[in-house]
């Protein structure tokens, strides 16, 4: 059992630049290994979801979702239906491939968005863009991560409620819908990743006060890393809600806080044994813009994004 890396993209001036991280060899700045043209969908793009042979983009807005080709060419359109009235900003809908890309799990914010009192999860036949199934989540989200299970069958859905915390679902399709469960922690947390077996998982409290890791799919806590670990207290720092398994052994926690004195925001990245919660030192990470700009893949390799909004990789050689 493995968790599949997937594409990772980012958009530029109207541009969706995709890369292909399948070969854990190539490393420093990457290029891109296709683009899709979005035009003028640019300024109204919210999540977005591309296969692994780079030929079919969704991406989705307020509005809908839809399925496009490398030259921007529709393949088919989900429309969500009459606009509201009124809109909150800060509400994005969030898409992701299930692991044999053959459904999208679709994230809809529509209690933010004023569509609905509460949010919905949607399962799209993904050739067609055909409605699967849906369901209810007792949730009002800003926004919601997806995380593809390595079962081949799971999809676990983070929603982020701001202030309120976050509240985290796990779906299945069955042939009588969605078969959904939220009870997976007693206390509130953030998932931040899965270990590249998938055997374990990594997240971060709500209110920044430690970082856990967790036998899957059971969720019992086999280490946890409380903030006073790194040398910090609550409101002086938090522990971000970032970083991930850089291997199956070891994982990044980030750090972050405010210098008193300069007034200056502050951010370190440190290696930890998922194993037995034990620090092993400061990741060194210069390169990094902030600390969500680190994203480690799980094979000793990590990501970050330039100025220019392409990707870097680098592998992590112990030193």
């Amino acid at each position: 059992m493995t968790v599949i890396t997937p594409v990772r993209a980012r958009l530029v001036d109207g541009r969706l630049q995709v890369y292909d991280l399948a070969d854990p060899a190539v490393t420093g700045r990457l290029s891109p290994a296709a683009e899709f043209d979005l035009g003028d969908a640019d300024g109204r793009i919210e999540g977005w979801a591309v296969t692994r042979d780079l030929r079919r983009l969704v991406y989705a807005t307020t509005d809908d979702v839809r399925c496009v080709d490398p030259d921007g060419r529709p393949l088919w359109r989900l429309d969500f239906g009459p606009r509201p009235e009124q809109r909150i900003v800060n509400a994005r809908v969030s898409c992701a491939f299930s692991a044999d890309e053959r459904l999208l799990w679709v994230y809809r914010p529509d209690a933010m968005a004023m569509r609905d009192k509460l949010d919905r999860w949607l399962v799209l036949d993904a050739a067609t863009g055909a409605l699967r199934a849906e369901a209810e989540l007792l949730s009002v989200g800003h926004g919601g991560e997806h995380f593809v299970e390595p079962d081949g069958e799971h999809m676990l859905l983070d929603v982020g409620e701001g202030q309120d915390g976050s509240r985290v679902f796990r779906g299945r399709l069955t042939e009588t819908g969605i078969e959904l469960r939220d009870d997976l922690w007693d206390d509130d947390r953030t998932v931040i990743g899965f270990a590249p077996d998938g055997r374990h998982v990594m997240t971060v409290h709500h209110e920044q006060e430690d970082a856990a890791f967790h036998t899957w799919p059971d969720g019992a806590v086999t280490a946890r890393v409380p903030l006073a670990a790194f040398g910090h207290e609550w409101g002086d720092a938090v522990v971000e809600w970032a970083g991930g398994y850089l291997d199956g052994d070891t994982a990044v926690v980030a750090v972050a806080g405010e210098d008193e004195e300069t007034e200056e925001e502050w951010y370190q990245h440190h290696l930890v044994d998922v194993h037995t919660g034990q620090l092993r030192g400061a990741f060194p990470a210069a390169e990094t813009r902030h600390a969500y700009d680190l994203e480690p893949l799980g094979d000793g390799t990590w990501l970050r994004t330039d100025d220019d909004g392409r990707l870097w990789r680098h592998r992590y050689d112990g030193a």
